[in-house]
């Protein structure tokens, strides 16, 4: 028995060698590889593929805008169009080669667009608008001040007229008009060309005020600073006549009035007492009144 068990031993090593030897030869399978290669959408600026000529370029996808591709490259949307010679920046296609980069050594000129570039939903540029206003309130007394309430058409000079004669009674020509006392009251203050352009005449509050010569009204209302309520005359294409410090004025810009016509109702606007300010102007230029009214 003992004899049959020392033989059979060198057999089992031999197939335990053999079996070795089998699974030696066998290929061992190859271990999973990970792609770690991040999508095109996660590349930063500049992660495009060079082209023939060395410039990045993208590939247009589904979707793609020019102003999404140039956000993607952090490049700007002029620079695209130039590199790529778009005529129409909004005519791109699916599969169209957009170079995101310049080329090397090459100077591309920009040319025309046809047509504005397409914004993407929430991107327009609020443009800021200017709110004007109209000026309101007295303006100051200037000379430039008077002159924006008159009347901005000027009428075209009349042929020129032999000068008239002097009156030498007021120192007036024969061509003036015939005026009037515009008010009964005393004078309080005479003309200056320094301090006062025309005369102060006293009064009670509601005198009547009347026209001193036929003609226009071209300003009637408060808007001139220490002129109160205030009317302005036109009598021809040479004199204005002024009636200042009014409780009531009578009449509106665009009406003709006669010679004698009540105005307004003498008062204190802008004044320090009841009075009436009366000016004749000549050519926009201040005169003194008391060389053109009557004597009293």
């Amino acid at each position: 028995m003992t004899h049959q068990n020392n033989s059979n031993a060198p057999r089992f090593l031999t197939l335990v060698l053999f079996a070795a030897l089998l699974t030696g030869c066998v290929a061992p399978s190859p271990a999973p590889v990970r792609d770690t290669t991040p999508p095109s959408s996660q590349r930063g600026a500049g992660a495009a593929p060079p082209s023939s000529t060395g410039q990045p370029v993208h590939i247009v996808r589904p979707g793609d805008t020019l102003l999404g591709i140039a956000r993607n490259y952090g490049v700007q949307t002029k620079d695209l169009i130039a590199w790529n010679q778009l005529a129409d920046p909004n005519q791109i296609h699916v599969g169209q080669e957009i170079f995101v980069g310049p080329p090397s050594g090459t100077t591309v000129q920009p040319i025309a667009i046809s047509q504005p570039i397409e914004m993407e939903p929430g991107m327009e540029s609020a443009r800021a608008t200017v709110k004007q206003e109209p000026r309101g309130g007295k303006q100051p007394y200037s000379d430039e001040a008077w002159a924006a309430i008159q009347p901005k058409a000027t009428p075209a000079a009349p042929p020129p007229q032999p000068s008239p004669a002097p009156n030498a009674a007021n120192g007036s020509t024969t061509s003036d008009p015939v005026w009037l006392w515009p008010t009964n009251g005393q004078i309080i203050g005479t003309f200056d060309e320094a301090s006062n352009k025309g005369l102060d005449i006293a009064g009670k509050p509601g005198d009547s005020v009347i026209a001193s010569a036929g003609g226009k009204v071209v300003y009637s209302g408060s808007g001139l600073r220490g002129y109160g309520k205030l009317v302005i005359i036109k009598h021809d294409a040479n004199y204005l006549t002024a009636y200042a410090h009014n409780q009531q004025l009578l009449v509106k810009e665009g009406e003709s009035v006669a010679k004698g016509q009540k105005i307004a109702e003498l008062g204190s606007t802008d004044a320090d007492r009841p009075k009436l300010h009366f000016e004749i102007r000549k050519q926009g230029r201040p005169v003194d009144p008391m060389k053109y009214l009557p004597a009293r």
